[in-house]
């Protein structure tokens, strides 16, 4: 258990010397990895039931005519590409606001620098280094949080794909 302790002292030190852009940065990545989570979960528990459900939906119906059946087929087709493809735009957005956190964690932690170069004339190395550690840690840190989420996506992406062709195999097979 002493080790949970050196996580928790490390981590917060992290995040102190980091400013408060890496705590809104910390929130956006918990947020965007929750909804990867999702996803994943969907994909690997989910899915195979609501395609099921929707092959069943489609057997069930009668057709009046060629044009109805095809209408049908693709408005079916259509709700599990809504299902499949629930959260992605969300998750793309996430990363691609992590970069930009990280920027204005930059900005910040610079107006603190130049803050202290006008109070003490500019000639404090020691006090001016804090500043660029808060200038750079969120920089840091926003992209490191958007490059596993750009490689998480590309992975969501490419199982969607793959659910959404076996969909329409499925529904247009019957």
């Amino acid at each position: 258990m002493y080790w949970l302790s050196e996580v928790y002292i490390a981590l917060r030190d992290f995040m102190e010397s980091g400013g408060t852009v890496l705590w809104y940065i910390a929130l956006l990545v918990t947020f965007m990895w929750a909804l990867i989570l999702e996803r994943v979960y969907y994909f690997l528990f989910v899915h195979e039931e609501i395609a099921n459900g929707i092959q069943k939906k489609y057997l069930a119906m009668n057709f009046k005519s060629p044009w109805h059946k095809f209408q049908i087929k693709t408005r079916l087709i259509s709700e599990g590409k809504i299902s499949i493809n629930k959260n992605m735009q969300i998750i793309q957005v996430c990363i691609a606001l992590c970069p930009l956190f990280g920027l204005m964690g930059t900005v910040t932690g610079m107006i603190e620098v130049f803050q202290i170069m006008a109070f003490t004339g500019g000639g404090d190395a020691r006090s001016m280094a804090g500043g660029v550690s808060k200038a750079t840690l969120p920089t840091m840190a926003g992209m490191v949080v958007s490059l596993s989420g750009i490689f998480a996506m590309i992975y969501i992406s490419s199982v969607s794909e793959r659910h959404t062709g076996i969909l329409e195999e499925r529904i247009k097979r019957v």
